[in-house]
């Protein structure tokens, strides 16, 4: 794995170092390891997946709240997104800065995002997969969102919105 730090210390962009050969090519997209050696959270709660139909469709920005903080690895199996993460960290340095990368199912790219950090994407193709390997179980009563177009971040989005769920629209204002 070929981990390259954002400027958003303690996120990762990670590659996948593929070793091919005629046949194609194997890869590791995780490795409790390298990981570990990285500084990064590699205990496993879950690994979700979201299909996403029609380009232009936006999920986010999600995060959980105290006690129940994930960290995320992110990757597109499927078409393209614009993956975008905001530091919440208010000792940081980059608090309130944002992060964006397109993930592609070519790319064999990943993000890693760290427990406080918002995440979300938006699709640049139809019928874009997505799949999450999530250090900590869903907690309803914990789940936070931004809101998209929030003036505190200026997150820059690639193409225009088209879908997005009525809690995504609704999350209030940063303050």
């Amino acid at each position: 794995m070929i981990f390259k730090e954002t400027y958003l210390k303690g996120s990762y962009q990670i590659e996948i170092n593929r070793l091919g050969d005629e046949r194609g090519f194997f890869g590791r997209q995780w490795c409790q390891n390298e990981m570990s050696e990285m500084g990064i959270k590699s205990n496993i709660a879950q690994v979700n997946t979201s299909l996403n139909k029609h380009k232009g469709t936006l999920r986010g920005m999600h995060f959980q709240k105290d006690p129940f903080q994930e960290t995320k690895l992110v990757r597109c199996i499927r078409g393209r997104i614009f993956d975008v993460i905001v530091d919440l960290r208010p000792e940081s340095p980059t608090y309130k800065k944002w992060f964006g990368v397109e993930l592609t199912q070519n790319n064999y790219q990943m993000l890693y995002v760290p427990e406080n950090f918002a995440h979300g994407f938006i699709t640049l193709e139809d019928n874009t997969e997505i799949l999450y390997l999530v250090t900590q179980f869903y907690h309803p009563e914990a789940e936070a969102g931004l809101r998209w177009n929030d003036p505190v971040f200026s997150i820059q989005w690639p193409v225009p919105v088209t879908v997005m769920s009525e809690k995504d629209k609704n999350h209030p204002d940063f303050i």
